[in-house]
């Protein structure tokens, strides 16, 4: 009995591990993932945001751009402190999507 329940709570933990990294990253060719649109006007917060952000250095969802005006393409964020398009907060884990802030060529890899 204690193998069966070993090897069935080994099955249980990979497949949680496997559907959470699966849930990541599933933003749309049009550049939105829920409806919401990823470019334009950025707030960070720290609870309730729109959409849970990892910021990593390889193999992002998202190529990210920070601009200081005329964000209106994929990847483009213009951080503001008010009247946003969408909320973002950074975690370190159990992300909606990973980003890279790059300098040129924002948008999807």
């Amino acid at each position: 009995r204690r193998v069966l329940f070993r090897s069935i709570m080994k099955y249980l933990a990979l497949l949680a591990l496997l559907s959470s990294s699966a849930f990541a990253g599933s933003i749309d060719s049009d550049c939105t993932l829920n409806g919401k649109k990823l470019y334009g006007k950025v707030q960070v917060v720290t609870s309730f945001a729109d959409f849970k952000v990892e910021e990593v250095q390889s193999f992002p969802d998202l190529k990210v751009e920070k601009k200081s005006s005329f964000a209106d393409d994929c990847g483009e964020w213009e951080f503001v402190e008010s009247f946003p398009d969408f909320t973002i907060e950074y975690v370190t884990s159990f992300p909606d999507f990973k980003v890279e802030f790059v300098n040129s060529f924002p948008g999807l890899p």
